[in-house]
């Protein structure tokens, strides 16, 4: 579809089932029933080597280049990450490490949800909000939402099933993809 426009979803968390991967996975399903849209949860975040200067440079280590492959491909980007100890999770923040030495998520739109509770995640946005800023990322500010999420509107297919809460994961979507536009 040439004008689809194409979401990269990268999860902030290695654990499996977590909020955070639950957002994400109803995020490419939401992404899946609108016309236009496509969206791809990036899983390699557990393959990625520790970020290291000197191995910043052509050939990069495989499991980097196909992370920067990924952002190259995409449109725009939407991160679901949990905090920890006030900050990102260190696996998240060595993924966003590995992007500054590339320039493909130079002026790409990127944007949040922020699965966490009531007075938790400020720390992850905080530092996100630096972190792609320095990277070059084109935050969309109507793209950075807090959607906690409750446990009980998780179906037996292991996505959010509250009509609300898909709506506004696809309002999300929907401002990455018209940033992108």
């Amino acid at each position: 579809m040439p004008n689809e426009r194409h979401i990269l979803l990268l999860p902030g968390s290695l654990r499996a089932g977590s909020a955070n991967e639950t957002v994400l996975r109803t995020a490419a399903a939401v992404a899946a029933a609108t016309p236009g849209l496509r969206a791809t949860y990036y899983a390699g975040l557990a393959g990625l080597p520790h970020f290291n200067p000197d191995h910043d440079a052509d050939p990069l280590p495989g499991p980097v280049a196909a992370l920067r492959a990924a952002v190259e491909a995409a449109d725009a980007l939407l991160v679901c990450t949990p905090e920890y100890a006030g900050t990102l999770p260190g696996s998240f923040k060595n993924l966003l490490d590995w992007t500054v030495g590339g320039t493909e998520i130079a002026d790409k739109p990127a944007g949040w949800i922020n699965a966490a509770g009531p007075g938790r995640g400020q720390g992850a946005e905080a530092t996100l909000r630096t972190v792609l800023g320095y990277t070059g990322a084109a935050v969309v500010d109507g793209a950075c939402v807090r959607i906690p999420l409750d446990r009980g509107t998780v179906g037996p297919d292991g996505l959010v099933a509250d009509p609300l809460v898909r709506e506004r994961i696809g309002e999300v979507l929907a401002r990455l993809a018209a940033a992108a536009a």
